[in-house]
């Protein structure tokens, strides 16, 4: 029986998750810190707390454009990490998940990297180009710290859906389309709809799914069917759209357009 971890103590439900990313250091830490507190209140169930990585294989232009930001005002995945105890300090309480490609961890050395992770109250951790037949050492750290090592599963992955879902953690995150992240215009098509069902049959835990999940009407089908709602791309527009203003000075004007943004997204 494996005892239960911070992430499931902190996560109050297991249906309809809204489940955010956003990347750390975008535009500034203080920022970051700001709309993570926003998305709770618009209600936020995890957070997913991407880190700037100068070669992100899953990402699209706008994911690229906010990790170039964050790059270039010096964060890292060491600082990334040490956000999270700051998010805690403000008044953020639902889980956080660090969301980081592989070639970081490796230079900072897994066990280290998971030291860092559990220092500093992180509740999970995605590493979305690590395959999950080569995860096991990482896996078995994480489960040794108590952090949630979140498992990804794409329409690829048919003959593996079965092996990836029944070892899932925390949450499975299931990729909607095939390719990068991004927004996209169209409702999603059968053949998505039953890969996510296929995916459920098999998962001990929630299933989220993320990729071009960018307006309302696109929220309320993944509601239908699945467990919860991944969305990137289109906060960090609304980030985006924000950054003259935060530029200029006015935080708050941007930080309320912000929440405006979310509310019109996730009602």
């Amino acid at each position: 029986m494996l005892t239960k971890t911070s992430f499931q103590g902190k996560l109050t439900k297991t249906e309809n998750l809204f489940i955010p990313f956003v990347v750390a250091g975008d535009p500034t830490p203080e920022m970051t810190i700001q709309y993570a507190l926003r998305l709770q209140k618009e209600g936020a169930d995890i957070l997913e707390l991407g880190v700037p990585y100068s070669d992100p294989l899953a990402d699209g232009p706008t994911i690229q454009r906010a990790a170039k930001r964050a790059l270039n005002a010096g964060m890292s995945l060491r600082k990334a990490i040490q956000l999270v105890p700051e998010l805690r300090k403000n008044g953020v309480e639902i889980p956080v998940v660090i969301f980081t490609y592989y070639n970081p961890v490796l230079q900072l050395g897994h066990e280290h990297f998971f030291e860092l992770l559990e220092e500093n109250g992180a509740e999970g951790v995605l590493i979305p180009d690590l395959p999950y037949e080569e995860s096991e050492e990482v896996r078995a750290l994480a489960e040794e710290k108590g952090i949630e090592f979140i498992s990804l599963v794409a329409p690829n992955s048919d003959v593996r859906i079965k092996q990836i879902a029944e070892h899932a953690r925390g949450f499975l995150y299931c990729v909607s389309t095939l390719g990068v992240t991004g927004e996209r215009s169209g409702e999603m098509s059968a053949d998505s709809l039953s890969f996510i069902k296929k995916v459920k049959e098999h998962s001990p835990v929630p299933v989220a799914v993320g990729f071009g999940v960018s307006s309302n009407d696109d929220v309320k089908l993944v509601r239908e069917h699945a467990d919860g709602v991944i969305i990137g791309s289109k906060i960090i527009r609304l980030i985006e759209d924000g950054l003259e203003k935060v530029q200029q000075g006015n935080e708050n004007e941007a930080l309320e357009d912000f929440s405006a943004g979310i509310h019109e997204l996730v009602k």
